[in-house]
């Protein structure tokens, strides 16, 4: 298989896979870490105490 055939043309890609990138990025150790915008599209705190939770959720003292 060429390289060439392993290139991907950004205009393929649609909104769906564009709206993927904001909900998470990869951390340096390799973690999936969800974004506020993927918080936000959810629409509630799963009170896990995310990097970038939008609620305000402080799971060392359980509350918001």
């Amino acid at each position: 298989m060429k390289d060439e055939n392993l290139k991907i043309d950004s205009s393929d890609k649609n909104k769906d896979s564009e709206d993927l990138n904001l909900d998470f990025y990869y951390t340096p150790e390799g973690y999936k870490c969800f974004t506020e915008n993927f918080h936000l599209k959810r629409g509630y705190c799963c009170r896990s105490g995310c990097r970038h939770c939008p609620y305000g959720y402080d799971k060392k003292k359980d509350n918001f």
